[in-house]
């Protein structure tokens, strides 16, 4: 061990987070993770060396708690959103974060920042970034403050939405924002300066900007990633800017929400690169790899199939409650997802959807299940009338109408795989988990995932997407119903 330091990390389930916790503890410190839903580290290979607890950051006292015995803290903390409401949820949360660090007499906070134009119209998003600077500094414990532009690595948004469109588009007609000039920096770099920020004194209270050692434009990178692949691709330039209607776009050809990429879009109106060479002499040992290399990295690990963390793990910001409805997209599958939550026991609950299809049928519109079976049986597929072995009772590996049980873990859940002929792969999963605030009651959880196999299954999703609001909203609807049946006749 080369330092016994206490560290702790918040935004442990976001993708700098997740990568950076194993680099500390390969440093030798001592880390502990304050994460709102400790669940979401489940499977994490370094969960079992590092210290969880459980605190929200919009709740000060949970905070203090949380740092209790901590040397230095990282705040990684922000959402993805956007707008207004979001942004003031982020800059309240740095206001309680600063405080709470005083009060727990903690030596340092180091804030992974945004390389942006303080002088340049800024969105929501990028302000309130700029801005949870300026009020974690406010506060009277130290603050490094490490800026960096775009992130380079498998997994990141930026990554991702250069791959995908690639990939997808051999022509591209590119806005005003393909042509202003970044400083794109690979994600191992990212972190080296994050961990080496803890032993160089010289940094406290410092900004330190940070980038790749080449100025790129967006249309650059493509280009860069294209060439990477062997692919040709062709670029179309135009005047405008349209930061929405782009979001919009990159949204339906890549698996990327658009509300992640509207913020990345709307920061390209400006040029982000580094103005100030510090890094270079505070972090002689770092020597950030160039562009081309860095995809080519983030490329042998995606074909490995090694992504250590995604963009993706952070949707669901420390700063969420229990949705009802959640749209995402994660690693190329789309995702839909409907919460309620249910007076219940969670084994009323699961008996109720372990029950579904068979002679009891889907409970709602039950005749749109029973014509999708029939078109999926005319190009022949099983089609949904292969019932189920018992009526109450299912097991993992069953036949269920056209979806195949994939998983059942009792009370807790059941995961079915589809069967029928479609352009990808899709899953319906059930969960019944009890309620972090009471015990009691269940969070009834609904999820419906696909992943489209080339531009048909992209197609064919959007195409379905209107239908699945009243028929997922329904069916979820019609389980709570009958699992309140179940209580009542037992």
């Amino acid at each position: 061990m080369t330092d016994k330091k206490l560290i702790l990390v918040t935004g442990a389930t976001g993708y700098v987070g997740g990568r950076l916790v194993p680099r500390l503890l390969e440093a030798g410190y001592r880390v502990r993770c304050v994460v709102r839903d400790p669940s979401r580290l489940q499977g994490r290979a370094w969960l079992h060396k590092v210290e969880v607890v459980q605190g929200d950051a919009l709740q000060h006292d949970q905070l203090v708690q949380a740092m209790r015995g901590v040397s230095v803290a990282y705040y990684l903390i922000h959402g993805m959103q956007g707008g207004k409401v979001h942004a003031e949820r982020d800059l309240q949360a740095a206001r309680n974060f600063a405080q709470a660090a005083e009060d727990a007499g903690i030596e340092r906070i180091i804030y992974f920042g945004e390389l942006v134009d303080p002088t340049a119209h800024l969105s929501p998003y990028l302000r309130a970034r700029h801005e949870t600077g300026y009020l974690l500094r406010y506060g009277r414990v130290p603050v490094t403050e490490i800026r960096a532009g775009m992130i380079i690595g498998s997994g990141s948004a930026l990554f991702e939405m250069i791959r995908y469109l690639s990939e997808r588009e051999p022509l591209l007609i590119c806005p005003a924002w393909y042509f202003s000039q970044a400083q794109p920096i690979a994600i191992r770099d990212v972190l080296s300066y994050l961990v080496d920020t803890l032993k160089t004194p010289d940094t406290i209270g410092r900004v330190i900007e940070v980038g790749g050692p080449t100025r790129l434009t967006y249309a650059d990178m493509l280009l860069g990633y294209a060439k990477e692949r062997e692919l040709k691709r062709w670029l179309i330039p135009t005047p405008i800017f349209a930061p929405r209607l782009s979001a919009y776009w990159v949204h339906m050809v890549t698996p990327i929400h658009w509300r992640v990429v509207a913020p990345l879009i709307e920061g390209l109106r400006a040029n982000l690169i580094v103005r100030d060479d510090a890094a270079l002499k505070l972090f002689p040992q770092i020597q950030p790899i160039d562009f081309q290399t860095a995809v080519h990295l983030a490329l042998g690990r995606i074909q490995q199939d090694n992504v250590e963390t995604s963009w993706s793990n952070a949707l669901v910001v420390a700063l969420g409650d229990v949705k009802p409805y959640e749209f995402t997209i994660e690693e190329g599958l789309f995702i839909e997802r409907r919460q309620v939550i249910l007076d219940l026991p969670a084994e009323t609950v699961f008996r109720s959807y372990t029950g579904i299809g068979g002679g009891r049928g889907w409970l709602y519109m039950d005749w749109a299940w029973g014509m999708r079976g029939w078109m999926d049986k005319a190009i022949g597929g099983v089609g949904l009338r292969r019932g189920r072995r018992h009526p109450d009772e299912i097991l993992t590996g069953e036949a269920l109408d056209f979806w195949r049980v994939e998983t059942v873990e009792k009370n807790e859940k059941m995961r079915l795989r589809a069967e029928m002929k479609l352009p990808g792969k899709a899953w319906l999963q059930f969960e019944s988990t009890p309620a972090p605030e009471d015990k009691k009651k269940t969070v009834f959880t609904v999820t419906a995932y696909f992943e489209p196999h080339g531009l048909f299954g992209f197609l064919y999703w959007y195409a379905m997407w209107p239908f699945h609001k009243f028929i997922f909203d329904g069916l979820t609807s019609k389980l709570a119903s009958r699992a309140r049946v179940l209580a009542h006749s037992h």
